[in-house]
């Protein structure tokens, strides 16, 4: 009899427990999960937010679109004589791009395409082509955010968790300090970023003027597009990478202290230690570490809203920019809804490749 009713009273814990998660459970399957199964739906649509026309299945048109991408070879043209014909800057002429990609006929392949970067082979010029230059760019520049973003990122999040872990009097204001950039909004910390990285009086500017005694001539750090991206990746380093400094320091204090005073007694320098005993204490925290940075860094969006709008010349353009610009503000729901499942399966192999590169591998 006790075991029945112990066995009931657990029952009823489980079914309290389950009617007082089922309000939240209900929340998130209804703004996670069918969000999510309805955008992957309506990327194989031509759904506008407003518009007269019908919705159609159009299949992998939308990715078809975004994703179309040729590679065309040019060879110089020929002179009567069969000699390569050149222009008046010395270099050799080249048939008009324009040819290929405006020609349905000829060459359908190359409709409606245009140049994304171009670079010589020998005689021959070979033109890389885009069917939709400003979202293959947005890859582009996503990638390359997260490429430098993850690493830097992490490394000096490390750095400043190994100094920090330290039995100090008051390291804990420091502590403070490198955390505090995290709990300010980043919408708050583009705005302020925008007025340091200004072209004229901003305070960057002023600062280099300042230590060259002069000989620094101000540069419009958002308005280059040699220089656009960088600034906006700085920044975000410096956003986030008080959290993920947290994070390692909570991994570095789940290591045993017996490890480093066995080190010690072996004779094992600093170098050896962090080598022999810290890394490998850290290894499922780097895995962690490296996963929340790439999908943070995919998510790149309201530092490029706030701060250069994608510009200048697309140049900070990125996927979740994009996806806002096509879903909400052209009102194209079956493009973003594209680019949305596009990101995901980025993301989604990205973190699969992370995780099987730095799993645990047995002898």
């Amino acid at each position: 009899m006790a075991g029945g009713s112990r066995s009931q009273a657990l029952t009823r814990q489980n079914a309290a427990g389950w009617l007082m998660a089922l309000p939240m459970v209900g929340l998130l399957f209804l703004f996670l999960v069918v969000p999510f199964f309805l955008g992957f739906v309506l990327s194989f649509t031509n759904q506008r937010l407003v518009s007269p026309n019908p919705t159609t299945f159009v299949g992998t048109a939308n990715f078809e679109q975004l994703l179309g991408m040729g590679v065309l070879v040019l060879s110089p043209e020929k002179e009567d004589s069969g000699a390569a014909k050149v222009g008046t800057d010395g270099q050799p002429s080249y048939p008009s791009l324009r040819s290929f990609t405006r020609s349905q006929d000829k060459y359908p392949q190359y409709y409606g395409m245009k140049e994304l970067f171009a670079f010589g082979w020998g005689e021959s010029r070979v033109e890389v082509l885009a069917r939709d230059l400003v979202f293959v760019k947005a890859i582009l520049n996503t990638c390359a955010f997260v490429i430098v973003v993850a690493p830097v990122q992490a490394g000096l999040a490390l750095l400043l968790a190994l100094l920090i872990n330290q039995k100090l009097r008051g390291i804990n204001i420091f502590r403070a300090i490198y955390f505090m950039p995290v709990v300010i909004s980043i919408v708050v910390v583009a705005l302020l970023w925008r007025f340091i990285y200004d072209g004229k009086d901003g305070l960057l500017n002023s600062l280099l003027c300042f230590i060259s005694f002069g000989a620094f001539k101000p540069i419009d750090w958002l308005g280059l597009p040699q220089t656009a991206l960088w600034s906006i990746l700085a920044m975000s380093v410096w956003q986030g990478v008080g959290f993920h400094m947290v994070i390692w320091l909570a991994g570095l204090q789940t290591i045993p202290v017996s490890l480093y005073e066995a080190a010690t007694i072996d004779g094992a320098n600093s170098w050896q230690k962090f080598r022999f005993v810290t890394w490998p204490g850290l290894r499922n925290t780097a895995v962690l570490i490296l996963i929340v940075i790439t999908m943070q860094a995919f998510s790149l969006f309201p530092q490029v809203d706030v701060m250069t709008k994608g510009g200048p010349l697309d140049s900070t353009q990125s996927i979740v920019f994009q996806a806002v610009q096509r879903g909400y503000v052209q009102q194209d729901i079956a493009t973003g809804s594209a680019i949305s499942v596009i990101l995901f399966v980025i993301v989604l192999a990205i973190s699969l490749t992370q995780r099987w590169l730095t799993r645990e591998r047995t002898a």
